[in-house]
């Protein structure tokens, strides 16, 4: 292989890790933010770092630096490392479907990349609430109330955040191009 070309592929992958790190440092502290104000982790949640889950649409770099970054975030969960598994297995579905759908567009939108977040995260979120306490309660009652509230806050937070943030990137050309 011609060395220019090796060069360059590694400037890339430096690159690549570079972003993904941000990513998910971006995402930890985000989420911290969240949970210092009471909404990171439990039945209602409005974590300021699922805005980040539209990054998939612009970089593949977004989907491990999202894994990543849930990850260590939910190391911190009061639920425990079941937190861990389950919320990094949702944040690794939806951001393989977000980047897979990020050009089904309506009106220059993709709004299926934004619903991902919330379908994943309400889905698995509910199950492993309903899940630790199904001694107390009926499995499917709360797993439907959690899932619901949890994707209500999830929308909240892709509507209000994720959609102008994916905004703002497409018409800023440098900033699109940067994170791309």
């Amino acid at each position: 292989m011609h060395p220019e070309r090796v060069k360059k592929m590694k400037k890339t992958k430096a690159l690549t890790l570079a972003k993904a790190a941000l990513i998910a440092a971006a995402y930890v502290a985000l989420t911290w933010v969240s949970e210092a104000l009471g909404l990171g982790f439990g039945a209602i949640q409005l974590r300021l770092s699922e805005a980040l889950t539209i990054l998939p649409v612009f970089t593949p770099a977004a989907i491990p630096g999202l894994l990543l970054g849930c990850a260590i975030a939910n190391a911190g969960s009061p639920l425990g490392p079941i937190d861990v598994v389950a919320g990094t297995t949702a944040t690794l579905l939806q951001v393989l479907c977000t980047r897979k759908l990020r050009n089904v567009k309506q009106k220059n939108i993709p709004f299926l990349s934004l619903w991902m977040p919330v379908l994943f995260n309400a889905v698995f979120v509910g199950a492993e609430i309903a899940f630790l306490s199904m001694q107390e309660e009926s499995f499917w009652a709360v797993f439907g109330s959690t899932a619901l509230s949890v994707g209500i806050g999830e929308l909240l937070v892709c509507g209000v955040l994720a959609l102008p943030l994916y905004q703002l990137i497409e018409k800023r050309p440098a900033l699109k191009k940067m994170i791309e």
